[in-house]
């Protein structure tokens, strides 16, 4: 059993990685700011809740007594999010992030894991990008996302084992949702209005089932230490462009709900020119990591998700949409 704190506990991943943390044995413990509220976290005896700010160090330095590993989760998440308040932005996703690293070190903290994102990669023709390609971030958001990773990889050391991630967009049903990421956007759009609407469509994007990814985050509690330490992965696992991901909801929403065919698909221009064609041969080369749940199923998830009563007033409620939630705590 590892004693694990989860920075950013409460988000869309938090509320799917902590009960399987819980689930595996571990004793957790959740800090987050809680600006999306806490409904999503679980109540259970190995499980502590903390509302806290990851910018005050000392306040977060108090709860890593016993801690073994610290997955850090949090930020602000997105473009449009970031954008809303830089300055806030970087004080939370970057300019705080050395002094946690620092903090954790200090308190005997023995394992240290990042969770970048593979929008650091920008726009890219190789067809495989792999984790030695150069970053080309396109937005602060990535910049700064991908800034963080070699402050923590300078830590380093025989009794500090850092790893970075760089998951794909992660898509699927959690307890705190999302509908601001691309899958589960398409998907509440082919439900609840018949109609999806593609902006551009030939980028790339690869994607991750949310539970594939929470799964990969309760793995690296254990994989050796000389597999991990210091390294970057990939964690992606279908590569498609935008257009295609809409096919694929189409097809799953029109199999769950048949009475809704036939969906339409609209394309307009987008300005997001994002498109990258990650290669996770790493991360299956080395700890024999392989996804297992595909875009259909985080489709199929969702269908299921709105049928049960999970999702109400999907296309309006703001606590689905990051930026509207943090519009509505005064971030402009």
């Amino acid at each position: 059993m590892h004693k694990v704190l989860v920075t950013g506990a409460a988000g869309y991943v938090g509320c799917v990685l902590v009960p399987k943390l819980l689930e595996a044995g571990h004793e957790v413990i959740g800090y987050d700011l809680m600006l999306y509220g806490d409904e999503g976290l679980p109540k259970h005896p190995r499980f502590t809740s903390i509302k806290g700010d990851i910018r005050d160090t000392k306040y977060f330095a108090s709860f890593l007594t016993g801690v073994d590993t610290v997955i850090h989760l949090a930020c602000i998440s997105n473009d449009p999010s970031f954008e809303l308040d830089s300055g806030l932005s970087k004080s939370i996703n970057y300019d705080c992030f050395e002094p946690m690293v620092e903090a954790s070190k200090a308190a005997g903290v023995s394992r240290f894991l990042y969770v970048s994102t593979s929008s650091v990669y920008g726009v890219s023709d190789e067809p495989n990008v792999t984790e030695e390609h150069p970053l080309v971030p396109l937005t602060d958001y990535n910049k700064f996302k991908g800034m963080c990773e070699p402050l923590l990889l300078k830590y380093q050391s025989p009794e500090f084992t850092t790893v970075i991630v760089r998951p794909a967009t992660v898509c699927g049903y959690s307890p705190r949702m999302r509908l601001d990421l691309s899958v589960n956007i398409l998907t509440n759009l082919a439900i609840n209005k018949r109609r999806i609407t593609v902006f551009g469509g030939t980028q790339k994007r690869p994607n991750i089932h949310i539970d594939d990814v929470a799964d990969l985050y309760v793995k690296m509690l254990d994989y050796p230490s000389e597999k991990v330490a210091g390294e970057i992965f990939n964690a992606g696992y279908q590569n498609h462009t935008i257009a295609e991901i809409a096919g694929m909801v189409k097809t799953v929403v029109e199999s769950e709900y048949p009475e809704l065919a036939p969906i339409e698909i609209d394309t307009s221009p987008s300005n997001d020119l994002r498109s990258y064609h990650i290669s996770s041969e790493k991360i299956a080369r080395v700890l024999g990591y392989r996804p297992v749940r595909t875009i259909e199923d985080a489709a199929r998830d969702l269908c299921r998700a709105f049928k049960s009563g999970k999702l109400p007033h999907s296309l309006d409620d703001e606590k689905y949409f990051n930026v509207k939630v943090l519009k509505s705590k005064g971030v402009e």
